[in-house]
């Protein structure tokens, strides 16, 4: 529980110290949300909205029946947790420092008990059918219980709990089958909002906009589907003062090229692409057209990954998957993609965009090391051993949902493989699909897409590498990896935490149990205007858009 948040601040001292912050922005200021000895000196300015753009719609409103980014972004802006992840420009990107939302303060009385303290005089939105009553403890515990219900894909993020209690109006309990070091990052996960029991009671479920009613800083005031969402400020949110900003208006605009010329126009006050970023490609044209330009580089969490079916031949043959690995030019992706022109890194089994728990690709095993050497002469060989001296024939599935971007790396890729003896044919699924069918290991061959939609590690591990769950779209039962995820789990000592999941990412590269693209090194850029932003890995845009102002 000692994993550093800040500047001499642990995950007990957090526990510990939780509702301090809190009952300083009731006293009348907001220190936990906006860290003002490391912001910008000038005292924030109300008033003003926020455009940007998103390039795909959101499959629906309901993030307790999908694993969809495209639903867990846009409730940002409306929902809260019990615990968020701290925004603001004094946040350095991939760092994921915690602080109370919903919950003023928590404590954890032994391993597997947390208690939580809910803030007094949270309201739902002022809309139907909540009409803007009080939150309790029990929208805590309906909002937990529904998340665990199998419907839910994002289940096994919190599988360790036992039973959760209401203990009165204000304090909800929770108890873990057993000890669960990465709980406080679970529960601050974009996908464990607090969602109003009357809006399932009313609709059926959550995919209707018009359920989307939450404890956010913003309202959801209007979808038109497939070209803009609209959110006005919440004047009842429950940290004084905050969000600065009458609103944010999101227009869904799927063609990059039409966004970046509508940014260059004036159009948006953010860089066009996902994660408010500019491509490199684009940057010197944007940096003409906008003097003062504010940018920040870093590594994007999410990369490529490609799937097979390890309990099928041939996929079931290690000296096949090693030829994939080995045939797969990750610094081509690089260098052939717009946003990072040859900026970024390879990764493990864990994003390198997590610094403190990805190991370093020259701490693998030799083997592991190897699979990073793009050499088709090698995965030729590998091929020949496995009884496949005429090559791979296969197919591939994916989606051009994550952009013309993702699929000429995909190109780029399967021309990859092809030198080194692999034909794959490249079908195409429409993104909802996909990421109902592909995503859980319902494809023929192989299956290629984004990984890297969690901000806590143990995701990585536990969600793609333990028998019978979901996402364990290969079908991997590795009973010793499988004893490894647990045991650092259990682990809350950082240091012996961070040695365990280095021997897993060891682990996983000798049996090449993943397959990975590279991240990109990414340019977030934001207009001179807009003050106290930093971008950050996640899909908490309306968390990083709630602390930020506009001063023009």
């Amino acid at each position: 529980m000692d994993k550093p948040i800040g500047p001499q601040v642990s995950r007990r001292d957090l526990i510990k110290l939780g509702g301090m912050a809190v009952a300083a922005g009731a006293a009348g200021t907001s220190w936990s949300l906006l860290d003002a000895p490391n912001a910008e000196a000038q005292a924030p300015k109300r008033g003003g909205t926020f455009r940007m753009r998103f390039h795909l719609a959101p499959v629906h409103f309901d993030p307790q029946v999908t694993v969809a980014f495209t639903t867990m972004l846009p409730l940002s802006f409306t929902h809260s947790r019990l615990v968020k992840v701290k925004a603001g420009s004094a946040v350095k990107p991939g760092t994921q420092p915690l602080e109370p939302d919903l919950a003023e303060s928590w404590i954890q009385p032994n391993d597997t008990t947390y208690v939580f303290k809910l803030r007094k005089g949270v309201r739902w939105h002022n809309k139907p059918p909540v009409n803007g009553r009080e939150l309790t403890a029990d929208d805590v515990k309906y909002s937990f219980e529904r998340f665990m219900l199998p419907a839910n894909p994002n289940r096994g993020l919190l599988e360790q709990v036992d039973k959760i209690e209401v203990v009165d109006k204000y304090t909800i309990k929770f108890t873990l089958k057993e000890p669960f070091a990465w709980f406080l990052d679970a529960v601050a996960s974009t996908s464990t909002w607090i969602v109003a029991k009357e809006a399932v009671d009313q609709y059926g479920d959550l995919k209707r906009p018009e359920s989307c009613v939450g404890t956010g800083p913003f309202m959801l005031e209007r979808y038109e589907p497939n070209l803009r969402l609209t959110y006005v400020r919440n004047p009842n949110y429950f940290v004084p003062g905050l969000p600065h900003v009458d609103g944010v208006d999101v227009a869904i605009e799927t063609d990059p090229a039409s966004a970046f010329a509508g940014w260059l126009s004036g159009r948006y006050d953010f860089g066009p692409e996902y994660g408010m970023v500019v491509r490199r490609s684009d940057l010197p044209a944007a940096k003409q057209r906008k003097p003062g330009l504010q940018t920040q580089d870093y590594v994007v969490v999410f990369g490529g990954i490609t799937w097979v079916h390890v309990d099928q031949e041939p996929f079931k043959d290690l000296r096949v998957r090693r030829a994939i690995a080995i045939a797969t030019n990750w610094k081509e992706v690089l260098e052939t993609n717009a946003w990072s022109q040859g900026h970024g890194v390879p990764n493990p089994a864990i994003p390198a965009a997590f610094k403190d728990w990805s190991i370093p690709i020259d701490q693998l095993p030799p083997e592991g090391k190897r699979l990073y050497d793009f050499d088709p002469k090698e995965s030729k060989r590998l091929l020949t051993e496995a009884g496949l001296a005429g090559g791979l024939k296969t197919t591939v599935e994916s989606t051009a949902g994550y952009g013309p971007d993702f699929i000429d790396g995909v190109q780029v890729t399967l021309g990859s493989w092809k030198k080194g003896g692999i034909d794959a044919e490249l079908k195409l699924k429409e993104y909802g699909a996909f990421i109902s069918s592909t995503i859980f290991g319902k494809f023929d061959k192989m299956g290629t897409g984004l990984f890297g939609a969690w901000t806590d590690p143990d995701s990585y591990l536990y969600r793609y590498f333990i028998p019978g769950q979901p996402l364990n779209a290969q079908g991997i039962n590795d009973p010793k990896l499988t004893e490894m995820i647990k045991l650092q789990r259990r682990t809350f000592n950082v240091a012996k935490r961070r040695e365990i999941i280095y021997d897993i990412q060891r682990h996983v590269s000798q049996h090449v149990w993943g397959l990975y693209g590279p991240s990109v090194s990414a340019v977030a850029a934001w207009e001179p205007y807009v003050k106290n932003f930093a971008p950050n890995i996640g899909h908490d845009y309306g968390g990083r858009l709630m602390v930020a102002w506009l001063d023009r």
